[in-house]
């Protein structure tokens, strides 16, 4: 007996790699499992639990993975999650020159992504 959440879980295993847009899903590759179907339950819970989101949430990371490198994407998402702690600390992880760099690379792939996907 699924659930909807298990159905939804299960749809999104199983067309992970399935993608609207010419970009090769060799590039999401490179990134982990996990790493991608966050990505792409992240995606979808802001744009919709349908199969359409799916096949464009897909499509975005892959876009994404095609232009930052892992390494990058995991330093500009921890430098986007540290940002959102409070105290003076966490100004270092928004207004470090990393920190900058990282998030302006991140969010240049997710509009491209969002140019090619949607």
């Amino acid at each position: 007996m699924f659930s909807k959440m298990s159905a939804s879980i299960a749809v999104l295993g199983a067309a992970l790699g399935f993608c609207l847009s010419p970009v090769s899903a060799h590039a999401a590759a490179d990134y982990p499992t996990t790493a991608v179907a966050d990505y792409v339950y992240a995606c979808m819970k802001s744009n919709g639990e349908t199969r359409e989101a799916l096949e464009r949430c897909s499509c975005s990371i892959d876009v994404v993975a095609s232009i930052v490198p892992y390494d990058d994407y995991v330093a500009a998402e921890t430098f986007r999650r540290m940002a959102l702690t409070t105290g003076e600390a966490a100004g270092l992880f928004r207004e470090s020159p990393p920190a900058k760099a990282a998030g302006a690379e991140l969010k240049r792939a997710q509009a491209e992504a969002e140019i090619r996907c949607f």
